[in-house]
């Protein structure tokens, strides 16, 4: 069985009803667990942090990390967050919003412009396989930065297919340029010059390949580059006038060193990012080499069916994500979020393959997917085998359990969607593999909080309460977790410790502490200070001798006290429970 049309009568699709309660449950399922998990290191923290320190100093101009100028980024998501902030509070899903309101616009643009270029089914299905793979869900709920670059860059991407289809209204075209001028000029101002580079190179690459050369006059733009410039260029111009310091930094080392020179030590070979671009799309996996091998065909040979608006657009979602792999392949610096942008171009070509490949092609890829869901039910029993002294392995299998709720609903939706294609409802059969995977996911994520527990800092905060007060000197020795400072409300003062923060730290170097013997200077004459280290680091402090409390011992953390001073009558209770071999007699003695 091929589909034909939207009105095939043994496979209708949803109505428009049914299609607003869908998109309004999965609304729901996507932001109403946002702020479940602790925030965990290092993005986490630090995305949380940058904006609430916006708002405490009121500079929304220069971004600063615990109170260091941090210019490593442009400052979209942080004026998102902060303004979250502002209007809801504080807290973990207000840090998350934007990430969470990011992915769940590119899920609904994709599925909009996959039925405008390719019929209602088609755009049904992308919007499916957009909702429910791996990596986009996942990247949805972590406060990072990819997801919002990746969401602007796909609309940039989405608004530009449509604005080039055929036959368009001069007004409608325009319309749509503007919305992918916007979209890229959002883009700079989330993650850089990828804003530009990505859409750049692809009309570049495409002209190239169809000889398109008319595709350039309908870019619009003598009304379109200012809008872009308006958007992106203020803020670049605003914080240069403030900081004469950002042009080099910003541009020079941060977009051209890091991706030219391995001075940020992050290598990996040639293949890198394939195995995450295929983790990350299951549940689809086995419909992504039909997907590629068709559009790749089609584009090369042509087709009489074809339409110059799907030759177009098959050819631009090619080029995009083949464009972004090998970019970032050739990259000296890889992290596994860079290739997020290509799962809208990837998700798009997946929900058109699946609105018109054979019946057997699918239930070939629902079988795939059975049986790759039964091997990690099994696979999650072993899970322990990953404990070690900071996480044991008892966490390790806690969560595995919960891993397998996921392993099993991505099974029962393999098995009901292979049943329904062979029964002509691939509709029913693609939604119920999409909501298993999205509840499965749902439940995988905030199952995590068992783990990611152990790597925040918010339970470390919770315990010293009694101790902290206004104004007091806390310090971070030879370490920094950048969910510190968010939990505790407040900067810290870095000791020994420069890591991202060394361009800040030149700048404002008066507000470092060097060494570990300096600040031990600094704590035989301080009031109430607090000090932050990692448990390796206890042994070397109660070897200088410095007078020391231990008021809170992880496995990862430790926070000390001065035994000799009075930190107020909640902390003296909590003297009173604290453990006695965290203090043993020689360390407990007080110096008159």
């Amino acid at each position: 069985m091929t589909p034909s049309s939207d009105e095939d009568l043994r496979d209708p699709l949803p109505s428009r009803r049914a299609l607003l309660l869908l998109g309004l449950v999965l609304a729901v399922i996507w932001l109403g667990v946002l702020g479940i998990r602790d925030l965990v290191p290092t993005d986490e923290g630090r995305y949380a942090e940058i904006p609430r320190e916006m708002i405490a100093s009121g500079d929304w101009v220069t971004p600063r990390l615990d109170g260091f100028k941090y210019f490593e980024k442009p400052p979209l998501q942080y004026w998102a967050t902060a303004l979250s902030y502002e209007c809801f509070g504080i807290g973990q899903w207000q840090a998350r919003l934007w990430s969470g309101l990011s992915g769940l616009l590119g899920i609904l643009f994709t599925a909009f412009a996959g039925s405008r270029l390719w019929g209602r089914r088609a755009g049904l299905y992308a919007g499916a396989v957009l909702a429910s793979c791996v990596y986009w869900m996942a990247m949805a709920h972590i406060n990072t930065l990819d997801m919002g670059v990746s969401a602007c860059l796909g609309g940039s991407l989405l608004s530009f297919l449509l604005a080039q289809r055929d036959h368009l209204a001069v007004t409608t075209r325009r319309a749509w340029m503007l919305a992918c001028w916007a979209c890229m000029g959002l883009a700079l101002l989330s993650k850089g010059l990828i804003g530009l580079a990505f859409p750049g190179m692809t009309l570049v690459l495409y002209t190239l390949w169809s000889r398109d050369w008319g595709l350039w006059r309908r870019l619009h733009l003598l009304s379109g580059l200012p809008l872009l410039l308006a958007i992106a260029v203020p803020w670049h111009v605003l914080v240069q006038l403030r900081n004469p310091e950002f042009f080099h930094y910003y541009f020079i080392y941060q977009q051209f060193d890091r991706f030219a020179t391995p001075e940020l030590s992050r290598p990996g070979p040639w293949y890198y990012f394939i195995p995450i671009v295929l983790l990350g799309i299951m549940p689809w996996l086995g419909s992504l080499p039909g997907a590629l091998a068709r559009s790749t065909l089609r584009s090369v040979r042509g087709a009489v069916d074809e339409s110059p608006d799907a030759l177009r657009s098959r050819r631009i979602l090619l080029l995009w994500a083949g464009f972004i792999l090998v970019f970032f392949s050739a990259s000296h610096s890889k992290l596994p979020s860079y290739v997020l942008p290509m799962f809208p171009a990837l998700a798009l070509l997946i929900g058109e393959y699946l609105a018109r490949a054979r019946s057997a092609s699918l239930g070939r890829t629902f079988a795939f997917w059975a049986l790759l869901s039964a091997a990690a039910a099994v696979g999650f029993t072993q899970l322990w085998r990953a404990g070690n002294a900071i996480t044991p392995g008892v966490l390790y299998q806690r969560y595995g359990w919960w891993l397998e709720i996921t392993a099993a609903l991505g099974l029962i939706g393999a098995l009901l969607a292979w049943r329904w294609e062979r029964r002509g409802r691939r509709s029913l059969a693609v939604l119920v593999l999409a909501g298993c995977m999205v509840v499965g996911l749902t439940v995988a994520m905030q199952a995590f909080q068992i783990l990611g527990r152990t790597a925040s800092t918010r339970d470390v905060v919770a315990a010293i309460r009694p101790w902290l007060h206004p104004g007091q000197p806390f310090y971070a020795v030879d370490t920094y977790d950048q969910t510190l400072p968010f939990y505790l409300r407040r900067e810290v003062t870095l000791v020994q410790y420069q890591g991202e923060l060394h361009f800040g730290i030149e700048q404002q170097p008066q507000r470092w502490v060097p060494t570990v013997r300096d600040f031990a200077a600094r704590w035989k004459h301080d009031h109430l200070p607090l000090a932050f280290l990692s448990s390796g680091e206890l042994p070397e402090l109660r070897h200088l001798g410095l007078p020391m409390l231990v008021i809170e011992h992880t496995p990862r953390y430790v926070v000390v006290a001065r035994p000799d001073q009075d930190y107020g009558a909640a902390a003296r209770q909590a003297r009173a429970r604290l453990p006695a071999a965290w203090n043993p007699p020689s360390t407990q003695e007080t110096r008159r």
